[in-house]
């Protein structure tokens, strides 16, 4: 146990690709090293890409991980992709997204599986977070899976938010509004060689210019890229490090990492405690009862929800 949590700490992507298999298994073994390393976190730079499909993500991604290399920044990925319906892995694989980084030790670059989590995360992203940051990665960037509007859950994960849009989005601008518009830190117009992509900023800055706040707030400045051939990607990297420096000067950087850590643990004892109650009711007679109730549709799943709440608070 003590030699792998080692090894990974030395910053072994063998070891650390193979503790990652272990937490998306579930794997006990792998809960008691990922204990082990907690004490080493909390030292990277957590940075979310997110936006609707086929806006560049990974392309972009690819050209971002060059410029923090050439700054000597070690880059650790959480890719996160589709799941396949038969084996429940992984579609894209890291190698078809950032090719040419693979050989580099310096960058390790992990896909995983939604698995079926919802918010544009797999489950066990966290998790994989905290191995990186563990292996002592200066930057981590999740990428989430490209399902649009449903992955403001990147947020409460990361220092900063970056949200990707494209020209020819039109309405989809709009839709964008109640979720990603109001998560993100950085706003990024790729493909901005195409027509239209001067309105997209336009509409941006008009819907962030809606937002309120104080006259101290970040101010979320609008990147326009070409991802294809890595312009832009200069000034990208550079918003992301005045967003840190932002953070660590007003306070706020320290506060997301206990609003992180909070979460997580909030998400794990909401897990555990769920398993634990459950594995205890299934043989009392009350507990089948009120199944059979809820079935039958005599009574609803609120009611049902707080009777068993109400019953637990009176044993507890």
């Amino acid at each position: 146990m003590k030699g792998e949590a080692k090894k990974i700490l030395q910053g072994n992507q063998l070891a650390a690709a193979r503790l990652i298999r272990l937490l998306e298994d579930a794997e006990p073994k792998g809960i008691q090293i990922l204990k082990a390393l907690y004490p080493h976190t909390g030292n990277a730079f957590i940075l979310g890409l997110t936006g609707p499909p086929g806006v560049g993500k990974s392309t972009l991604l690819a050209h971002l991980i060059t410029e923090f290399r050439q700054r000597d920044l070690k880059v650790g990925v959480v890719a996160v992709d589709p799941s396949s319906p038969i084996s429940g892995g992984a579609l894209l694989g890291d190698r078809l997204r950032m090719r040419k980084h693979t050989e580099d030790e310096g960058v390790f670059i992990r896909s995983m599986a939604t698995r079926g989590h919802l918010g544009g995360l797999s489950k066990t992203t966290k998790e994989a977070v905290l191995v990186l940051d563990a292996m002592g990665y200066d930057v981590i960037v999740i990428e989430t899976v490209g399902v649009g509007q449903d992955e403001v859950e990147v947020a409460e994960s990361v220092h900063t938010t970056a949200v990707v849009s494209l020209p020819g989005m039109g309405d989809e601008i709009q839709a964008m509004k109640a979720g990603l518009l109001e998560i993100g830190d950085i706003f990024v117009v790729n493909k901005a060689d195409k027509p239209g992509a001067d309105d997209v900023v336009d509409q941006l800055r008009l819907m962030l210019d809606m937002r309120t706040g104080s006259d101290n707030e970040w101010k979320p400045p609008i990147i326009k890229t070409v991802a294809i051939d890595g312009q832009g990607v200069i000034e990208l990297v550079d918003a992301f490090s005045a967003h840190r420096q932002y953070l660590v000067e007003t306070g706020k950087f320290d506060e997301r990492n206990v609003e992180r850590e909070y979460q997580f643990f909030r998400r794990l004892v909401m897990e555990m405690a769920a398993d634990k109650i459950f594995d205890n009711l299934d043989d009392l007679p009350a507990y089948n009862d009120l199944i059979t109730n809820l079935i039958t549709r005599k009574v609803d799943p609120y009611t049902a929800a707080e009777t068993l709440v109400k019953g637990i608070q009176c044993k507890i």
